[in-house]
This record gives C-alpha cells, structure tokens and sequence, in this order.
C-alpha cells in the first residue's frame, strides 16, 4: 500500500499522527547529537582537569575548561573553582547548585516524548472511533453484499490503519525516550561521582592551606 493510500484508509488523524512523527524524528536526531557529545569527550575532559588540578595546577584545569564549556560537567566544575577563596561548604554548594542548574538541559524534550507517546495512541483510538462509525453508518442490514458494503470496508479499514499508526508511534519515540532516559540517569550519576572527587581534592588543598597558614604563625 502506497503513502496516499495508507493516508487516504487511515482517515483524518493520520495527519496529527504525521506531525508528531516529524517532530519526533526532529528532536530525536538532535538528543543523538547531544549525548553522542557529551559521552565521546566528557570523560576525557574531567580525567584531565582532575590530573591537573590534583597536580595544582589550577590554571590550567581552569583554561582546559574553558575549552570544553559545551560540556556540563565543565559548566559544573568552573562555577566552584571559579569562586574566590570559598570555604568547603561554599565550594561544595556551587557543584550542587550548578548541577541541578543542568538538569534542564539533559532532560530537554522529555516532557514532549511523553506527550507524544501518550496522546498517539489516543488519536489511533480516535480513528478506531471515526472508522467504526464510518462502517455503521454505512451498513445496511438489507442491502448486505451489495453497493454499501465498500463503505463498511472503507470504514473498519480506516479504525485498523489509524490504531496501527498511533501505536507505531507511540512505540517508536518511546524506545528513545527511555534510551535518553538512561543517559539522563548516567549523566547525573556521572556528575555526582565527579564532582565529589573534585570536592575532596578542594578539600585537601584547603586543609593544607590551613595547615601552612598555622605553621607560619607559630
């Protein structure tokens, strides 16, 4: 069965079920770009901006960041070390705050991937609805067999198309959406994971600091 003709059986709805298929695809191929980013550089990036601040060399983990401040991670490390003498609470609440500043953007779509999923079957629902009562209306109990039966055909084949098409649908974006979901899920545990090993080694240098400030006044 050709496009048209899949359109023409599947009645009206198969055209909001059409665009949800178009933005989906849309923002599906934009999320791919995004997490494909984020996990071939990110874990690079943070191994190396660790190595050199744990080698105190703060410029340039600073300046590495720069480079990289596409990635949340960056953004999340550069809002502590960029603060000006913090205490360790201090630096400990900038990673939390800029942490849950990126939550947004990880998640970004997902509240659009479960409309669709939600409302695509309810259309193919719809079209189930409109088909039937295209079948009923054009049945006729004394003419069974004869001119009206193409209606009823027509009809119990539009509720068919339109109810395959809406679960298509919903299958598809929901497949993606759970594997952004797992991403999402990861990324976060990665920046707790991350951001506390940069929390100790503040509080490290921080200790010293104090250290070699008492010494020096005794």
């Amino acid at each position: 069965m050709g496009i048209s003709k899949l359109f023409g059986a599947g009645g009206v709805v198969m055209w909001p079920l059409l665009a949800f298929s178009v933005v989906a695809i849309a923002l599906i191929v934009e999320r791919i770009w995004f997490w494909y980013r984020l996990n071939t550089r990110q874990s690079r990036v943070v191994r190396e901006v660790l190595n050199l601040y744990r080698k105190d060399n703060v410029v340039g983990a600073l300046d590495k960041l720069q480079k990289n401040v596409d990635l949340p991670i960056a953004r999340v490390f550069l809002s502590a070390l960029e603060l000006e003498q913090p205490t360790p609470e201090e630096f400990r609440l900038a990673l939390e705050s800029e942490s849950q500043a990126e939550i947004p953007i990880l998640k970004r779509f997902t509240n659009i991937f479960d409309t669709i999923v939600a409302l695509a079957p309810l259309f193919g629902l719809l079209g189930t609805v409109l088909g039937l009562i295209t079948s009923f209306a054009s049945l006729n109990l004394g003419d069974v067999g004869g001119t009206k039966t193409a209606g009823v055909t027509s009809g119990i084949s539009e509720a068919l198309v339109s109810t395959a098409a809406g679960l298509i649908v919903a299958i598809f974006v929901l497949l993606f959406s759970n594997t952004f979901r797992g991403f999402y899920q990861r990324q976060i545990a990665f920046l707790q994971e991350y951001g506390g090993q940069l929390e100790l080694l503040f509080r490290r240098r921080y200790e010293r600091g104090g250290e070699k400030s008492y010494a020096a006044t005794r």
